[in-house]
């Protein structure tokens, strides 16, 4: 983690699990990152709006607003839509990372992952949005 902008960046985890969420925090701040957390999709929002964050670390399986809800007001909320997007989930792969695509997300990884596999999907998506300027998220399409 030489680059200082990246190990330096604010990661928001969403995550509603205590114990996953607490080891993330521990994985990333030991890489370098500052940390910021949110257990609901209702935090997700505020807490964003509040802190700021370089990336969000996403859950789809969340109370209080899916993880997909939280996606569709990241997208619509101008303060929030470019803000890059990590998705970490449980769910089927199949189903759920299409269903992600359409909000244009900077990666998708499935649980549990990989120390190293998380790290470079955040690293990734830091570099991406510093290289172009912080591309917005696309809301879905209103169906004709």
């Amino acid at each position: 983690m030489s680059n200082k902008s990246i190990s330096k960046a604010k990661v928001l985890i969403v995550e509603d699990d205590d114990d996953l969420r607490r080891g993330l925090t521990w994985r990333l701040h030991a890489s370098g990152y500052e940390i910021v957390q949110a257990t609901d999709g209702v935090a997700a929002i505020s807490v964003a709006r509040h802190e700021r964050p370089d990336v969000v670390l996403l859950d789809l399986g969340l109370p209080a607003g899916d993880g997909l809800v939280v996606l569709e007001r990241y997208a619509n909320l101008p303060d929030l839509s470019t803000i890059p997007v990590v998705v970490l989930t449980g769910r089927d792969p199949r189903i759920a990372e299409p269903a992600t695509r359409k909000f244009h997300v900077a990666a998708f990884l499935q649980k549990p992952a990989d120390n190293k596999d998380l790290v470079e999907a955040i690293e990734r998506a830091l570099r991406t949005q510093t290289a172009r300027g912080r591309r917005p998220l696309t809301p879905p399409s209103e169906p004709s």
